[in-house]
């Protein structure tokens, strides 16, 4: 019965951490760390962005909480660094290799959610400044990109009928 108690925390703490993503990038990287997260919206040469030193803000986290929970035997703990990294593998498919193609995996989809997930982010990068942004979260998408994917999807499924 052990195991239900794990996994829930292990799903828990990953929802948990869209809010803290939401929080943290509209919060902190739009406000006070803005130095690291200017070059994500002002994009600069080469692979790696100062904006990067973020997956150490949230890795450590994650590895503490395991390192430290295996350590004490605390498995709660050992759930919480889990879902924290799972929600950072998350996080950088969809951010860095769908959104951004870092690496150039998946380009081409017609999934709404996905679709939608892509429009929300693009909203947030057109302004390019530290005020006035929109969109902060990651994996929760606001209704009306989802409608408005679910629409475009439409479109193409029907031209290919044609």
């Amino acid at each position: 019965m052990e195991i239900v108690l794990y996994f829930t925390t292990v799903v828990a703490t990953f929802f948990f951490m869209e809010f803290m993503a939401w929080f943290t990038h509209k919060y902190l990287m739009h406000g006070m760390m803005w130095y690291f997260h200017k070059d994500h919206h002002q994009h600069e040469e080469g692979f790696f962005e100062k904006n990067d030193v973020f997956f150490l803000i949230f890795a450590v986290p994650s590895w503490l909480c395991i390192m430290l929970g295996l350590m004490a035997g605390n498995y709660v703990v050992v759930s919480i660094g889990v879902g924290i990294a799972v929600y950072g593998l998350f996080y950088f498919l969809m951010h860095e290799v769908f959104i951004h193609q870092r690496f150039k995996w998946f380009r081409n989809t017609n999934n709404t959610y996905l679709l939608a997930l892509r429009k929300a982010h693009k909203i947030h990068h057109k302004n390019i400044g530290k005020e006035h942004g929109e969109v902060f979260g990651m994996l929760i998408v606001p209704s009306k990109f989802y409608k408005e994917s679910k629409i475009a999807v439409a479109k193409k499924k029907s031209i290919k009928k044609v």
